[in-house]
């Protein structure tokens, strides 16, 4: 192979170093997921909220409120990071998640919602949306609880 077509090969398989970070993340909580009863749910609980207080500033604050606004819509949601993201599961699945922005070094946050997420409006509709502030409280905790179902 020549040195080109490594050096191509090479930037298209390569990981930034957010995404080995993410990986690695994702790794300690399947180790630490380990446990049982209700020691395991605190403790994924604390580990959450420890990576919302980890962020920074602009994020934390932007975490903080989405997190409200979550647990007050569906507080049957189990409360875990994954990929190192504050997330809400159901049934152990992942419903939704908090994507910092500094995370990915992106100009906004997300807040993204997997296939468990009863948000089906025929046959297109969003998942992840941008978010700079918490002025739609109403219209987030109302996505909440349609994709809790």
């Amino acid at each position: 192979m020549t040195t080109t077509k490594q050096s191509q090969k090479k930037s298209t398989t390569a990981f930034t170093a957010e995404e080995r970070a993410a990986m690695q993340a994702r790794a300690d909580e399947v180790r630490a997921g380990r446990g049982r009863g209700a020691d395991k749910a605190a403790a994924e609980a604390q580990a959450m909220l420890d990576a919302i207080a980890a962020l920074e500033p602009a994020d934390r604050a932007l975490a903080e409120k989405v997190h409200v606004l979550v647990t007050e819509a569906a507080p049957e949601l189990a409360l875990k990071t994954w990929y190192g993201m504050p997330a809400y599961f159901k049934d152990g699945k992942v419903l939704c998640y908090f994507k910092a922005a500094s995370k990915f070094k992106t100009r906004y946050a997300q807040l993204g919602f997997e296939d468990v997420a009863q948000l089906d409006d025929g046959t297109l509709w969003p998942t992840v949306y941008a978010i700079t502030d918490v002025t739609e409280a109403d219209a987030i905790s109302a996505l909440v609880r349609k994709a809790v179902g």
